[in-house]
């Protein structure tokens, strides 16, 4: 209820604009908070990396977590609903991991307080990852004898190293290094006052004053900074009325709702990061917008009640590109082996199988 309260009174403040000189614009931090039950290892990052990419975690060893949230790029999978085991489809685009690390909460509704929080869920989730349990996830990777040297030396001192909470540890540390600073926008409030084109410098005004910034401020443009577990959540659509409801669906999903129960937390969603979100699409939570132009206009009128002109478009367009920043470079890891037997699933029982026509 406090987060709602919170969120309704931010809203409120939708109607104020302010100019660019007035908005208080941060750089992105060289790192993003670490809880102190969790602090980074090179050991710890290098067991995440790992696991963030071992499709042995889903239950037909087909998926992992860069399957939905691809690191080689914008950190999602493009898609307007990510494909899960047995051919599944979830109702929500997939949010793109790439400085998900400075969110105080995870999920489209924020259901979950933290990375590690997070991590859990998508591996036994039915529809996503499929398996049955963390005890059949821990069964599995105790399975593998590389993987329990690695976790003695990510955790050490701990006797039964493998187990859930420490892989949701370790890929939640490496996922702590997924951010992407230095971007011309952060340059340019910096003061490098040529890393912006006069566009984008004009577009990043029209932000300001149409009052985008009441939802996105923040150096990762997702609200203000917060604990873990203090989201910051919108009512979306909050003008409620126009034609994109039905156009994008907008009303079909009740967001934190749908968690909660709460009537209060009808249509709240967690405000998420604008960074590298040209590289993003499609757009909402839903996928339904294909282009940014299209997204900036949905957002203008639902949230804004405001009717912008095809300049205005293209200005803050312009400005949201400046958001893209420098990905670190990512190498494939190798992930440890079974010799001589193959730990997953031979046959799908959930699919029906074609016999072969001549």
């Amino acid at each position: 209820m406090k987060q709602a309260i919170q969120s309704l009174l931010f809203v409120g403040m939708i109607g104020v604009t302010a100019s660019a000189e007035a908005q208080q614009w941060e750089p992105l931090p060289a790192q993003p908070p670490i809880p102190a039950d969790n602090p980074q290892t090179e050991q710890k990052v290098e067991l995440g990396k790992i696991l963030f990419f071992d499709p042995r975690l889903s239950e037909h060893g087909t998926l992992s977590c860069n399957s939905c949230h691809n690191v080689m790029g914008s950190g999602d999978d493009n898609r307007p609903n990510s494909i899960g085991m047995h051919d599944a489809r979830g109702g929500r685009s997939a949010p793109t991991v790439w400085n998900a690390a400075f969110q105080s909460a995870q999920f489209w509704d924020g259901r979950a307080d933290s990375l590690e929080a997070q991590a859990k869920g998508p591996i036994t989730n039915p529809i996503e990852m499929g398996m049955g349990s963390a005890e059949v996830v821990m069964e599995r990777l105790k399975s593998i004898p590389g993987y329990l040297p690695l976790f003695k030396a990510a955790f050490p001192g701990s006797p039964d190293p493998i187990n859930m909470d420490n892989l949701a540890k370790a890929i939640a540390s490496y996922e702590r290094t997924l951010i992407t600073p230095d971007t011309p926008y952060d340059r340019y409030v910096k003061g490098d006052k040529s890393a912006l084109t006069e566009q984008q410098a004009r577009g990043m005004q029209t932000f300001a004053e149409l009052g985008c910034t009441a939802c996105h401020s923040g150096a990762n443009f997702s609200g203000p900074s917060s604990q873990a577990g203090q989201g910051f959540f919108m009512k979306f659509p909050t003008f409620a009325g126009s034609k994109y409801d039905n156009q994008y669906d907008l009303l079909l999903d009740t967001g934190r709702h749908a968690v909660t129960k709460q009537e209060s937390d009808r249509h709240l969603w967690r405000v998420p990061t604008l960074r590298n979100i040209a590289l993003t699409a499609p757009y909402l939570h839903n996928g339904k917008a294909q282009t940014l132009d299209e997204a900036v206009l949905v957002m203008a009128k639902t949230q804004l009640n405001k009717d912008v002109t095809p300049a205005q478009v293209k200005d803050v367009v312009a400005f949201l590109t400046s958001l893209g920043g420098t990905f670190p470079a990512q190498a494939m890891p190798r992930l440890p082996l079974t010799v001589g037997v193959s730990i997953v699933p031979a046959v799908d029982p959930h699919l029906k199988t074609t016999p072969l026509s001549h």
